[in-house]
């Protein structure tokens, strides 16, 4: 394939429905992790929240018809879904329980939980199917695409609404979109949201005022693993059928990345991640040319160095900014 070829398939809708496709596992675990980090309980473990929650929901949509055979078929991958969402708050509660009663650094227990998910997986993976690297093995149902109607006709529109090969996109996509809308509204414009961000910014004064910060932090982390946990199914029954060893390849740490370069906001936090998807879906479409495999495996984690450097500047700017401006108060006054 030319360079031509390859820059003319960038500007086009099938790549931004690529983009988007991408982006979607990145999306839901991030507004996970900015719930939490609002909260002031960052949650390092998003990576492996994502991993137990696409192995969860694989494994129990595979075994679902020999364990629940009078049921439709249709049922079978939504207990999968259901499966990997109780496995995402087990793992968010986990994490909450070690460092909101028992005092544990909330980093390090993350860690705990991020090897315990990598190693967990394959062994049980292992026991289950005698194989360490997939469960290509196992008849694992996927969830169904939505296909917005009337619009495969038009172009470049029925392409970008209903992807690349107009078989529109996975459930997630839209409930990631749904849940970027919902959580913007919960943060800023209802009470429950106030209170979230006030933990976050002086727990101290929120308890003054009877909010229950330790609940709220709860709640917080727990919300965090649910919308973690729906990013790594997408992974596993939705951008595939089967669960691979660390098939999460990272994704739960770009998203932490992801809240930080959106500024913390669900919005910035959006377009940030659908940044990355657009460095991923570059690299597949370079993958086509004589480019080193090296050289586009290192596009993410380029961009995410990149990411955090300019957040980096940009807090500094800020925190010269406001230091002048005190200054200037405090001559006038």
């Amino acid at each position: 394939m030319s360079f031509e070829t390859v820059l003319a398939s960038i500007f086009s809708a099938a790549f931004i429905a690529s983009v988007l496709r991408v982006s979607t596992p990145i999306i839901l675990a991030a507004l996970g992790g900015l719930l939490s980090e609002l909260a002031g309980v960052i949650n390092i473990a998003l990576e492996g929240i994502m991993l137990g929650a696409a192995f969860a929901g694989v494994m129990v949509s595979a075994f679902a018809p020999q364990w629940f055979p009078g049921l439709p078929v249709w049922v079978f991958p939504w207990i999968g879904v259901l499966a990997g969402i109780i496995t995402g708050i087990i793992l968010a509660w986990l994490l909450a329980f070690f460092h909101l009663e028992l005092g544990a650094d909330i980093i390090l227990a993350a860690l705990g939980i991020n090897i315990l998910a990598a190693g967990g997986t394959v062994f049980l993976m292992y026991s289950i199917t005698g194989d360490k690297g997939s469960t290509s093995t196992l008849a694992s149902p996927a969830i169904p695409n939505i296909v917005i109607p009337f619009v495969n006709n038009i172009p470049f529109v029925g392409t970008l609404l209903n992807a690349e090969n107009l078989t529109g996109y996975n459930v997630f996509t839209y409930v990631a979109l749904i849940m970027t809308v919902l959580i913007t509204i919960f943060l800023y414009k209802m009470p429950l949201g106030a209170h979230l961000r006030a933990v976050g910014e002086n727990p101290d004064a929120a308890a003054s005022v009877g909010i229950n910060v330790k609940r709220v932090r709860y709640y917080a982390l727990l919300a965090s693993g649910v919308l973690a946990a729906l990013g790594g199914l997408n992974l596993s029954m939705g951008y595939l059928t089967i669960f691979q060893a660390n098939m999460t390849a990272g994704r739960g740490f770009i998203a932490l990345a992801v809240i930080y370069l959106g500024n913390r906001n669900p919005i910035g936090t959006v377009i940030a991640a659908l940044i990355f998807g657009a460095a991923t879906s570059l690299g597949a479409q370079l993958g086509t040319l004589s480019v080193p495999p090296q050289l586009i495996e290192m596009i993410p984690p380029a961009v995410t160095v990149i990411a955090l450097v300019i957040y980096n500047l940009r807090k500094r700017a800020q925190i010269v900014a406001n230091a002048r401006k005190f200054q200037e108060r405090a001559e006038k006054a």
